[in-house]
């Protein structure tokens, strides 16, 4: 019998079309089907999720790799609404982000980010970090069903 490759529907919220790119490097060698679905700000992102114009058919993503420094509305406020929405919280966010301060690490928990890294400088690292949290999340982690 054979299987289908698993879907996966992933939303970066990055405004950096340079980390757009690392972040689909290290996706490349994917053992499941990847969707990446790219939002440059945090009100085109909630707009995705809430499947409002011109998103009206966005897919519900099984997880949100959101950047904390983002134009028009931060990751900590979009983190924020999309944890305080009952339609959109047991979406899992990895938070993927430069700042290392510890504010904005026990925010994000506070928050209720699923977890926290810090982008690693150097390309390879990047691509490993991205690789790591797909497997992590999509092979070992039992995700919550669509809805």
């Amino acid at each position: 019998m054979v299987t289908e490759p698993h879907k996966i529907d992933i939303l970066l919220v990055e405004d950096d079309p340079g980390d757009v790119e690392l972040t689909k490097e290290g996706l490349l060698d994917a053992k499941m089907l990847v969707t990446l679905h790219v939002a440059e700000d945090g009100e085109k992102a909630l707009k995705f999720l809430r499947k409002e114009a011109p998103y009206t058919e966005a897919v519900r993503p099984d997880i949100v790799l959101l950047d904390l420094n983002m134009p028009r509305k931060s990751g900590l406020e979009v983190l924020a609404e999309i944890k305080a929405d009952p339609l959109l919280r047991a979406i899992p966010v990895v938070i993927l982000t430069t700042s290392e301060a510890e504010t904005d690490i026990v925010k994000c928990y506070d928050l209720g980010a699923n977890c926290y890294i810090s982008k690693p400088i150097s390309f390879e690292a990047f691509t490993k970090v991205v690789a790591m949290i797909e497997e992590f999340w999509f092979t070992i982690v039992k995700m919550p069903p669509k809805k």
